[in-house]
């Protein structure tokens, strides 16, 4: 009698870090959508200004 052969299965895929990308990026599209790229660049230049003491 034959050995019986096993069916190689592929290894399973996780599926946790894709659902923690996909919430990264739908939360970066939210904060683009409502302003926020220019708001920290807004608090960059006044925390650069008052550093070197302009602002």
């Amino acid at each position: 009698m034959p050995p019986q052969r096993r069916r190689k299965t592929p290894p399973a895929v996780r599926k946790a870090p894709f659902i923690v990308i996909l919430g990264f990026l739908i939360m970066g599209i939210i904060g683009i959508a409502v302003g926020e790229p220019g708001r920290v660049m807004q608090q960059a230049i006044q925390v650069c200004l008052s550093c070197i003491g302009i602002g």
